[in-house]
């Protein structure tokens, strides 16, 4: 009730103020409506003869311009406050911790990227926050702009309107300024995506296959095995595993180590995501794509395939456990026993051939 009742009252604040606005509105247009002679000829008109004469004009342009300037400026108005008033509400129910992003997978109610664990998530999070910026003070200008129009250019508070339609320092300023800000942009996003692009010389690379509908990981410079990467049913999850992400048998990679991340696709298009590292490059059949990350902390990471690629694609999780070098190693020793005997595609492939 503590958190509620400032909430609700805000609420009520802003909607008893976007009324209260609404109302002094169509009370002014209707005032000023009924003394517009050509929406009211009666206003301007003395006698019976005038207001006949009157009458007749206005059906003959039912549509007047006065007529037309006044409600279009109290349409947008009551919109524009009425949108104040849903943003008030959304801003006052939203959670005191709402603005904070987990670490290695999404949170309830996340507002903004997930926490960054690599160099290039790192560079993505810089260059967003950058970014937003320029997005924020362009939205204050133009709402600025749309408040002053609105006030100072409606058919009461102006009733001629300017006839003027070229000015030369206003049409260099809007085509200079917007090519400037472009240029702002584009030079910090052009060294993200070089370090998104350039892989640096790797210590592990392992090879991620997009089957439908799992994943499947080669480990090629550490015995050269493989294994598949299932979702775990929501029956046979433990405490502490999130529901839809968890898999029977998670990829596993040393801290502070670049790992190089060979994608492709068995079958069809799929995408390779986890947002903590800042990846996500398409699973492609036929064609070998590449990305690299670096994890800096040790922990669980996940992502989900964000490709559209058939019934299932919203059950291909992807699970990464970034552990110490020295428990990487001993996984790598448990991994080649445990995943060696089992048969792999190209070994029945040979079984079958030797049948033969």
């Amino acid at each position: 009730m503590e958190l509620w009742f400032p909430i609700t009252s805000t609420v009520e604040l802003w909607f008893h103020i976007a009324s209260a606005v609404e109302l002094w509105l169509m009370g002014s247009g209707r005032a000023d409506r009924d003394k517009c002679p050509r929406r009211n000829p009666l206003a301007a008109a003395p006698d019976a003869a005038k207001a006949k004469s009157h009458v007749m004009r206005s059906w003959r342009c039912p549509l007047a311009e006065c007529g037309r300037a006044f409600k279009g400026v109290e349409t947008t108005m009551l919109v524009f406050f009425r949108t104040i008033a849903i943003a008030a509400l959304a801003a006052a129910l939203l959670p005191a911790g709402a603005a904070f992003a987990g670490l290695g997978q999404a949170t309830p109610w996340q507002i903004g990227l997930q926490e960054s664990a690599s160099p290039v998530m790192d560079d993505v999070i810089s260059l967003h926050t950058y970014v937003l910026w320029f997005i924020t003070a362009i939205t204050v200008f133009v709402l600025a702009l749309l408040v002053i129009v609105m006030v100072r250019f409606n058919a009461k508070a102006h009733p001629t309107p300017s006839r003027t339609t070229h000015n030369t320092l206003l049409e260099v300023l809007w085509t200079v300024i917007p090519v400037v800000i472009l240029i702002l942009i584009a030079l910090p996003s052009f060294r993200t995506l070089f370090l998104q692009l350039t892989t640096p010389p790797a210590d592990l690379t392992i090879k991620a296959t997009g089957v439908t509908w799992n994943w499947k990981y080669d480990y090629l410079d550490n015995g050269d095995f493989e294994f598949d990467s299932l979702m775990l049913p929501e029956k046979d999850l433990k405490p502490g595993q999130p529901r839809l992400l968890s898999v029977d048998n998670e990829m596993v990679v040393p801290v502070n180590k670049v790992i190089r991340m060979q994608v492709t696709g068995f079958d069809v298009i799929h995408s390779f995501t986890v947002p903590s590292f800042g990846i996500k490059i398409d699973a492609i059949p036929g064609r070998l794509n590449e990305t690299w990350f670096k994890a800096t902390k040790e922990g669980w990471y996940y992502g989900q395939c964000s490709e559209l690629c058939g019934k299932d694609h919203a059950f291909m999780p992807i699970a990464v456990r970034v552990v110490s070098e020295a428990e990487f190693a001993t996984w790598v020793e448990e991994a080649k026993k445990k995943f060696a005997s089992r048969e792999t595609p190209s070994n029945i492939a040979t079984a079958h051939l030797s049948a033969e």
